[in-house]
């Protein structure tokens, strides 16, 4: 899939999340099969530029190309200096999100709340578009409630505008994370423009991959949560798509040394007090659904320094071994990724 000048090595992409996709995630990702990865969201606020978590966000230092930063607001005039700010700190791909249900980002007037006001829509679009030489492109959701469903008409709005390609999760404003993503309305989306269509929502194993691509039409697919201890799960679907066949799970040295390289990256990245603390959510979901994590987990937020922490994790992780060389990882809900539901067995 290409985005402006940007070809990507395959269509595979890492959705912005809050939290969770800083620079050692995004890397990781990429380095284990994504094509592209889209930074957490970074405020339009300009007096915020100088504090500590916007530097951070704002940092791609040895970041694969190419580099893709969401902004999000709801005033055109700071969307545009924004934009700009990232642009001159690295940003080769500009992402804005209309998107996000949070109730602090909609309160505001900003994320999917956005979808309210289409006058307001065509503003931002507009003068991020006009303010930088690099891509736009924007991620959005189905609408704002069921009754109110306007993608396709937001959707036609930005490629007249110049918006270079458009991501979207199968579910209104309104219906937060539950219930099933609306594939049929990405699909009417697709068939509505001609810019490269993301589709974003319940995709979590490789099938569900290849089903969103082949009922929608959409040009790639964009995993989030799903991703989460699961960096992987890239490569899998990768191999899927090409082949047909499914990849042999990591073993569980392999799911070790990926945690390890994660968390040493978290450290020099945040500091070890903050890095320390942030590994601890990575931890649980690497570890999730693993034989005799449970009591790992709860006991691993107890741990207040980096030599204990990685001590729980040799001494877990050797224990183990000894009893399996891979892991398989045993759904109870096709529709549910591993990470949150499911139990490790002997392969």
């Amino acid at each position: 899939m290409q985005i402006g000048s940007h070809l990507l090595k395959n269509n595979l992409v890492v959705a912005p999340m809050a939290g969770v996709t800083d620079r050692p995630f995004r890397q990781l990702c990429k380095k284990l099969g994504a094509g592209l990865a889209v930074s957490e969201m970074v405020t339009s606020n300009s007096l915020l530029y100088g504090s500590e978590k916007t530097r951070r966000r704002a940092n791609h230092e040895g970041e694969v190309d190419p580099i893709s930063v969401q902004i999000a607001g709801a005033d055109p005039k700071m969307m545009a200096e924004a934009a700009k700010y990232n642009v001159d700190n690295g940003a080769q791909i500009i992402d804005i999100n209309m998107g996000c249900p949070a109730k602090k980002i909609c309160n505001v007037m900003a994320g999917s709340a956005l979808l309210k006001d289409e006058p307001l829509v065509a503003q931002i679009l507009r003068a991020v578009v006009n303010a930088v030489d690099v891509p736009v492109t924007l991620k959005i959701r189905t609408g704002w409630d069921k009754q109110n469903r306007n993608a396709i008409a937001v959707a036609k709005m930005a490629e007249d505008i110049g918006v270079q390609a458009l991501a979207m999760h199968g579910r209104t404003r309104a219906c937060l994370y539950t219930g099933h993503a609306e594939y049929d309305t990405i699909a009417a989306v697709k068939q509505a423009i001609h810019i490269p269509l993301i589709a974003n929502g319940d995709i979590t194993t490789p099938e569900k991959a290849k089903f969103v691509l082949d009922f929608t039409g959409a040009d790639a697919v964009m995993i989030g949560r799903a991703a989460q201890g699961r960096p992987w799960i890239f490569r899998e679907i990768e191999h899927y798509l090409l082949t047909g066949e499914h990849m042999l799970p990591p073993t569980v040295d392999e799911i070790h040394t990926v945690m390890l390289e994660h968390l040493h990256d978290l450290y020099a990245f945040y500091g070890d007090l903050t890095g320390m603390r942030v590994a601890r959510k990575h931890i649980s979901w690497y570890t999730k659904g693993l034989a005799g994590s449970a009591s790992f987990r709860h006991s691993m937020n107890t741990l207040q320094t980096i030599e204990l922490q990685l001590k729980a994790i040799d001494d877990f992780f050797n224990e183990l071994r000894t009893k399996h060389e891979r892991l398989v990882y045993v759904e109870v809900d096709a529709n549910t990724p591993p990470t949150d539901h499911a139990e490790a067995i002997a392969a």
